[in-house]
């Protein structure tokens, strides 16, 4: 009783929070910025370890550099999620603008559907409100539901204010049977670790031994939809572009495993031309494989 009341609490004062504008928001995060980074150091030793790891070839002071602008992104990440619970559908287009989304309306304008890939990097939050904006199709986005079911109701709703349809990762083959035969946009986020039992691929990513989720891979190939990759730029405090870059149009002629690395390797050129958007604080990197299974994975993308 005790942890749903101060669950109850906590949605109550976020939802306080997303009444004040972004500029007010914005000066907020500024003084989280200094508590997170400077007196908590929220997750610190796990972020500095990343970067060391993932970037190897840039001297120490620019690792620092980059993981203060990390934390200062993250600090307003953080007041731009609270914010979605009360933004306009007027305010997410003109902060959230989509480049070259006629090359996806063109397949779902034929009835067909596509499928989006996407990374935990710059505001994605903002961006799965975006593509139910924008698109004239239903959109469901793929997530991994919270421990916690009142944050979870909570980010379900704001998530799906603009007709976005969540499902449940383990519901996604019963989503994709459901919207047969109408319109819809699958979007997948494709950087987070599977568990340790549903790494069944490892490559390298950022320079160390990576599980990936084959997922999007999967459905690709049984459904033959194509896939474009959303690549979010930022361009200011609070504005983004999404560039809709197309993937992989024809999943049923790749070699297996060659969509897989297609976007773990698009979205490594995206963190190293601007690592502090990447979610850094994630523990990526937390599963080991085991050798010989990391050297036949490794043989079989050689080879495709």
């Amino acid at each position: 009783m005790i942890k749903k009341g101060i669950s109850h609490l906590g949605i109550f004062f976020l939802g306080v929070l997303s009444l004040f504008p972004l500029p007010v928001l914005y000066i907020l995060a500024d003084g989280a910025y200094l508590l997170l980074y400077f007196v908590f150091g929220y997750r610190r030793k796990v972020v500095r370890e990343n970067l060391l790891n993932a970037l190897p070839d840039k001297p120490l002071k620019e690792i620092v550099l980059i993981e203060k602008r990390f934390y200062h992104y993250l600090a307003s990440l953080v007041f731009e999620v609270v914010k979605m619970n009360n933004i306009s559908k007027e305010e997410v287009k003109r902060r959230f603008i989509f480049k070259n989304k006629a090359l996806v309306q063109a397949y779902l304008n034929r009835g067909e559907s596509v499928l989006v890939c996407s990374a935990h990097y710059g505001n994605w939050e903002w961006g799965t409100l975006g593509i139910g904006l924008n698109f004239s199709a239903d959109h469901y986005p793929i997530y991994k539901p919270l421990t916690n079911p009142i944050f979870d109701n909570w980010f379900k709703k704001v998530r799906s204010r603009f007709g976005n349809k969540l499902i449940a990762m383990r519901q996604t083959m019963r989503a994709l049977q459901a919207s047969k035969g109408k319109p819809s946009i699958f979007s997948f986020g494709n950087d987070q670790a599977p568990s340790k039992d549903e790494s069944h691929y490892w490559t390298t990513f950022m320079h160390q031994p990576s599980s990936v989720q084959l997922g999007i891979e999967k459905i690709a190939k049984r459904t033959g939809q194509p896939i474009f990759y959303f690549k979010v730029n930022v361009l200011k405090r609070g504005f983004y572009e999404v560039d809709c870059v197309p993937l992989c149009l024809k999943p049923s002629e790749t070699a297996e495993f060659e969509i897989t690395e297609l976007h773990t390797r698009f979205l490594e050129q995206m963190i190293r031309e601007q690592p502090e958007y990447w979610l850094w604080s994630h523990k990526r990197w937390k599963y080991k494989p085991r050798k010989a299974h990391f050297s036949t994975a490794n043989e079989m993308v050689k080879q495709a």
